[in-house]
């Protein structure tokens, strides 16, 4: 693979209530590090990583879209949604509502977004469950979404599910791996054609390597 900078580029989404962590799930995809105290998405709020999928042989850009959490938002969030390939639908795992609210994120990216779409539910801030029975533990909270309660719920949607950490990356990144297997199955299939869909992006011999076809712009809406 030498000269090799990516072999594809994949569109995704970050949806879910506001408060549920999205934007620290996208900084430690992207930084390594957890974002503590991050200021409200107010619109999207934009990231990319290259990850390797071995038993492909490939090299993945993720173009990643934070989208607002918030109501007086969510007309400027759908757009975003148009041409997307993945999608994680985040709730918190110590917030009820949130899973409850989590049918009505889904049916806007059912909506908008790709129909061949991959989306993972991502049970997030799964640190903060204590694992005693009293709540006596200090900075931990009671759990509000079982495990299978969450995992039967997306199987009968057909969702990808995790449950995940932003403060201690625990399958943060495995959550986008796990997306990206899946949309490239579906490139495989011709479920996704890279030629005209826009989430995926098979980028093109340049000289001796392959460069990314610069017509994406890296800000702004994506259609």
């Amino acid at each position: 693979m030498a000269g090799v900078q990516w072999h594809y580029v994949l569109k995704f989404i970050i949806t879910g209530d506001a408060a549920v962590g999205k934007s620290s799930l996208l900084v430690r995809l992207t930084d390594q590090r957890f974002l503590a105290n991050p200021d409200p998405t107010l619109g999207v709020e934009f990231g990319s990583k290259l990850i390797t999928i071995p038993e492909e042989n490939k090299i993945v850009k993720l173009q990643c879209w934070d989208t607002a959490g918030t109501e007086s938002f969510r007309s400027i969030t759908r757009s975003y949604y148009r041409g997307a390939a993945g999608c994680l639908l985040v709730y918190d795992v110590t917030n009820r509502q949130s899973f409850l609210n989590a049918r009505s994120w889904l049916a806007d990216v059912r909506e908008h977004a790709d129909p061949h779409l991959t989306c993972i539910l991502v049970g997030n801030k799964i640190d903060l469950c204590s694992d005693e029975s009293s709540s006596a533990a200090a900075g931990k909270r009671k759990r509000e979404v079982s495990t299978e309660e969450a995992e039967l719920w997306a199987q009968e949607e057909g969702l990808l599910f995790v449950e995940a950490s932003a403060k201690s990356g625990e399958n943060v990144e495995a959550a986008f791996e796990r997306a990206t297997r899946n949309i490239l199955d579906k490139v495989h299939r011709g479920v996704f054609d890279d030629e005209r869909s826009p989430g995926v992006k098979l980028s093109k011999p340049s000289g001796n390597g392959i460069a990314l076809d610069e017509s994406q712009p890296r800000s702004g809406c994506c259609s």
